[in-house]
C-alpha cells in the first residue's frame, strides 16, 4: 500500500489541466440536446405540440395518437444527432438514477432493419423491478414495475442515448421513486396556493413551486482517491489524522480556483448547457479542494431532475480530468461538510413571487400570508421536515462546523421579527378604520424597505428566509432533492388549505371582511409559532436546552429522526393531500432504515479491514525496525543502552498499546455487528447499528490516527490528508 500511495502521489503531480475549448457562447449551447419547447415547435405538428403543452401546463392526459406523433418526431430529432438508443430515465429509491438502454434498431425480415420508436415505447416501459428497494410493497419474485413518461420534464440526449424522464411505480400502482410523490405534492401546493391567491388576485390560475439548489462537493485526484479503500467504498475517509494546515486560515473560500479544477468546471458547464441545466455560479468553498456550483432557479420537478442528472455527469466529467468527485456530507474529519441548500419559493402564473414583498399594502399582505403560513407549516411538521434530511452520511454533518444542527428552526431576521410583533397586536375581530390604515401604511407598507437591510443569513439556521425565498440548509449533498421538496410542498399545501378554511369561516360566520379575517388568522399563527423562530447561535448545549423548553425535537441520528415519517400525523397528512398512501409511506420508512443499517455495516467492514490488514501490519513492521535499532544500541553501548534507547522503547510501547486498542475494538465492533445482524425488526436493527456499532468507529480511528503520527512516513500505507486536500 505504501508503494501505491507514493505512486499515486507521483502520478497526480504529473497531471496537467485538460485543455478545454469553448467555441460557442453559453446562450447558443443552452438546451441544444433537449427536446424542449423550441425543439418541439420545429418537429411536432400543431396538434401534437398543443397536446404536450396542455399536459405540461394544465395536467391534461396525452392520448395515444398524440403520443405516436411525439415519439416519431422525438426519434427523428434524436437520429439527426447521432443517437442510437433510448432509455426511460428514472430515480428509484436507491438515491441514484437508473436507466436501461434499448436500441431504435428493429429487424423487419428479409435481412433488413429499420429504426423504430413508437408511442408505446415512449409512454410506458416495464423494467425488471426485482432489485430496486420497495419496502415490502412487492415480493422479490414479482419483478414487474412500470416506468411512465413525465412530459413536464423534457427528454434529453446524453452521448448517444435519448433519455426520457419517467416515474417508476409498482405493478399495483404504488410509487417506487422520488418523482411520483413530488409531482403529487406539487399538484397539492398548486391547488391550495391558487385558492389562497384568489383572495388577492382573481386572475391567478396556477402556482408553481420553484427550487434553486446549491451543490457542494470535494474534488480529489483520482489516483490519490484510488489509493484509499475507504474513499472508494464509502465515499469518505474512515481514518486519517487531520493535516497541520486545514481550513483555519480561511484562505480557500472564494479564492482563486486551481487550474485543473477550473477546467473541470468549464467542461462540466458545457455539458450542462447542452442539457439545459442553467448552472450559473461556481466558487471555492471553505475546505481545501471543496467547491460549489449553483443554477438559476427552475420549476421544482425540473430542478430535481437536473440535480440528479448533474450528479451523474459530474462523475463522468471528473474522470476525464483525473478527478474523483466526493458528494459525501463529511468526507474529511475536522473540515466543513458538504450540503445542498434548497432555496424554495412559490410563484403565480401572473409572474408574482409569493415570498417576495410587493409595492402595495395588498401585495404585501399576500406576501405575509404565504410567509407566515410557511413558518406555521414548518413549526407544525418540524420533526417530519428533519426526517427528510436524515441519512447515515448527513448525520456526520448536521451540527458540525458551519452546518445547521439537527434541530429545525426558522430564521427571519430582526426587522421581520418586529413586523410580526406588530401584527401580533392586531385587534381581535373587526378592525377600526384607523387601525387598518396604520397596518397598511406603517406596518406591511414598509416591508420592502425593511428587506433592503435584511439580507444577512444565520449560518446555523436550518430554514432561513433570505429576502424572497426560504433556504432549507439542512439538506445533505448526496440527497435527492425530491425527498425534502415533496415534504415541504406537502406541509405548505396542507397549511394553506387549513388557512383558507379558517379565513372563510370568519368571513361567513363572523361577518368579517376579507382583510380583517386574514389579519385575525395570521395574528393567531404568529402567537402559535414563536417557538420555531430563532435568531441566535444554533451550536452547542444552550440552544439544545432552549429548544427542548420550546418543545422542538432534537433527533440527532437517522433512526431517531425517521420515526416522524410514520407517525399518525404524517401518514394522515400524506393521505389527506393525496401525496402518498399509508403503504407507500411505511415502505419508504423501511427502505431508509434498511439503507442506514447497510451503510453503517459497510463502513464497519471497511474500517475493520483497513485497521487490521493495513494499519496493524505497518505498525508492527515499524515496531520491528525500532526493535532492531534498540538491539543495535545495546551491542554498541552495552549496559548504558537504556539511556540512549529510552525514547525508542517508549515508542515501541506506545505502538503496542495502539495495536492492542485497534484489535480489541475491532473485535468488539465485529461482535456488535453480528448481534445487530440477527435482529429482524428493522427499527431495532438500525438503532443497534447506531448505538452499538457506530460508536466503536471513533475508538478504532483514534488508535489508527495516533499510529499515523508515530510510524515512519515512508512506510505508511494510506494517502494522508495533506496529500488528499492539498494536491491541486
Amino acid at each position: 500500500m505504501a508503494i501505491l500511495r507514493f505512486h499515486a502521489i507521483k502520478e497526480s503531480l504529473a497531471y496537467k489541466p485538460v485543455h478545454i475549448e469553448e467555441k460557442e457562447r453559453r446562450s447558443e449551447l443552452f438546451g441544444k440536446n433537449v427536446f424542449n419547447e423550441n425543439t418541439m415547435r420545429q418537429y411536432l405538428t400543431k396538434d401534437a405540440f398543443n397536446g404536450v403543452m396542455n399536459a405540461i401546463n394544465l395536467g391534461k392526459k396525452i392520448d395515444r395518437s398524440i403520443a405516436d406523433q411525439v415519439s416519431s418526431s422525438m426519434k427523428d430529432w434524436a437520429l439527426s444527432k447521432g443517437v442510437t438508443h433510448y432509455t426511460h430515465w428514472f430515480q428509484p429509491l436507491t438515491g441514484a438514477t437508473a436507466e436501461k438502454h434499448d436500441a431504435f434498431f428493429e429487424t423487419i425480415g428479409g435481412g433488413m432493419a429499420i429504426e423504430k420508436f413508437g408511442g408505446d415505447q415512449l409512454v410506458q416501459q416495464e423494467p425488471d423491478a426485482s432489485s430496486f428497494p420497495n419496502g415490502g410493497i412487492r415480493n422479490t419474485f414479482e419483478a414487474r414495475g412500470y416506468t411512465a413518461w413525465d412530459p413536464t420534464s423534457p427528454a434529453f440526449i446524453y452521448e448517444t442515448t435519448l433519455c426520457i424522464p419517467t416515474i417508476f411505480v409498482a405493478y399495483t400502482g404504488e410509487a417506487l421513486d422520488f418523482k411520483t410523490p413530488l409531482l403529487r405534492a406539487l399538484n397539492a401546493v398548486d391547488t391550495a396556493a391558487t385558492a389562497v391567491c384568489r383572495y388577492f388576485d382573481k386572475n391567478v390560475k396556477k402556482v408553481t413551486s420553484s427550487l434553486g439548489w446549491e451543490q457542494e462537493y470535494f474534488l480529489i485526484d483520482k489516483m490519490l482517491a484510488a489509493s484509499r479503500p475507504d474513499i472508494m467504498l464509502t465515499g469518505r475517509t474512515l481514518l486519517g489524522h487531520p493535516a497541520a494546515k486545514g481550513q483555519q486560515l480561511d484562505d480557500h473560500y472564494f479564492g482563486s480556483i486551481p487550474n485543473r479544477a477550473l477546467n473541470f468546471m468549464r467542461d462540466l458547464e458545457t455539458e450542462c448547457m447542452l442539457l439545459g441545466i442553467p448552472v450559473k455560479t461556481r466558487h471555492n468553498e471553505v475546505a481545501p479542494n471543496q467547491f460549489e456550483l449553483a443554477p438559476i432557479y427552475e420549476e421544482a420537478n425540473l430542478a430535481v431532475d437536473h440535480n440528479s442528472l448533474l450528479m451523474d455527469i459530474m462523475g463522468r466529467v471528473a474522470s476525464r480530468h483525473h478527478f474523483k468527485v466526493l458528494f459525501h456530507e463529511k468526507p474529511f474529519i475536522g473540515m466543513n461538510g458538504s450540503g445542498k441548500h434548497n432555496n424554495w419559493s412559490l410563484s403565480t402564473d401572473t409572474g408574482v413571487n409569493l415570498l417576495g414583498p410587493g409595492k402595495t399594502p395588498m401585495s404585501n399582505l399576500q406576501f405575509l400570508t404565504f410567509f407566515i403560513n410557511t413558518i406555521k407549516a414548518v413549526y407544525k411538521y418540524e420533526a417530519l421536515l428533519r426526517a427528510t434530511v436524515a441519512s447515515a452520511s448527513n448525520d456526520h454533518r448536521l451540527g458540525s462546523s458551519e452546518a445547521p444542527p439537527a434541530i429545525m428552526s426558522v430564521f427571519i431576521g430582526e426587522q421581520l421579527t418586529k413586523v410580526l410583533d406588530e401584527l401580533e397586536g392586531v385587534t381581535k375581530g373587526k378592525l377600526s378604520p384607523a387601525e387598518k390604515t396604520e397596518l397598511k401604511l406603517n406596518v406591511i407598507g414598509k416591508i420592502p424597505d425593511v428587506l433592503l437591510d435584511n439580507t444577512d443569513r444565520n449560518r446555523t439556521s436550518s430554514f432561513a428566509f433570505t429576502g424572497n425565498k426560504f433556504e432549507f440548509r439542512s439538506v445533505g449533498s448526496t440527497a435527492n432533492c425530491g425527498n425534502p421538496m415533496t415534504v415541504l410542498n406537502t406541509i405548505v399545501a396542507k397549511q394553506l388549505q387549513d388557512f383558507k378554511i379558517e379565513v372563510d369561516t370568519l368571513i361567513n360566520k363572523k361577518d368579517l371582511k376579507k382583510d380583517e379575517a386574514i389579519f385575525n388568522v395570521l395574528r393567531e399563527y404568529i402567537k402559535e409559532t414563536k417557538a420555531i423562530l430563532f435568531e441566535g447561535n444554533g451550536y452547542g448545549k444552550p440552544w439544545e436546552i432552549e429548544a427542548k423548553k420550546r418543545g422542538l425535537s432534537n433527533n440527532k441520528s437517522t433512526p431517531e429522526a425517521l420515526k416522524a415519517k410514520i407517525s399518525k400525523e404524517s401518514i394522515a397528512l400524506f393521505e389527506d393531500m393525496n401525496v402518498m398512501s399509508k403503504v407507500e409511506t411505511q415502505a419508504r420508512y423501511e427502505i431508509e432504515m434498511e439503507a442506514y443499517s447497510k451503510h453503517i455495516q459497510i463502513e464497519g467492514r471497511v474500517l475493520g479491514d483497513i485497521a487490521r490488514n493495513h494499519i496493524v501490519p505497518t505498525a508492527i513492521k515499524y515496531q520491528n525496525i525500532l526493535i532492531e535499532n534498540v538491539r543495535g544500541l545495546k551491542e554498541i553501548f552495552e549496559e548504558k543502552y537504556h539511556d540512549v534507547s529510552r525514547e525508542q522503547v517508549l515508542l515501541i510501547q506506545d505502538i503496542s498499546s495502539h495495536i492492542a486498542g485497534i484489535n480489541s475494538n475491532v473485535t468488539k465492533m465485529v461482535d456488535e455487528r453480528r448481534k445487530a445482524n440477527t435482529i429482524e425488526d428493522i427499527e431495532k436493527k438500525a438503532l443497534a447499528y447506531c448505538k452499538k456499532v457506530k460508536p466503536l468507529f471513533e475508538d478504532i480511528r483514534y488508535h489508527c490516527d495516533k499510529l499515523e503520527l508515530l510510524v515512519d512516513d515512508e512506510i505508511w500505507p494510506l494517502t494522508k490528508y495533506r496529500e488528499l486536500l492539498f494536491t491541486r
